[in-house]
């Protein structure tokens, strides 16, 4: 995974709109852990908050 590869999932473009519901969530544990979540627009860090509140993924440094 990299940074383009998961914004795209998190967006839904240049392929992203057809990633499966584990892609979906690997991509965005990824913009997670690097940090990337909160830097980005207002949303990304929103959407990450109410994932790792509904436990799909986990904060930066907490393993499943």
């Amino acid at each position: 995974m990299d940074h383009f590869t998961a914004v795209s999932i998190a967006e839904g473009f240049c392929g992203g709109e057809n990633a499966s519901r584990e892609e979906q969530i690997e991509a965005w544990q990824y913009l997670i852990d690097t940090g990337l979540a909160w830097s980005l627009q207002g949303w990304f860090g929103r959407t990450a908050s109410a994932l790792i509140e509904q436990g799909l993924c986990h904060a930066k440094g907490v393993g499943v």
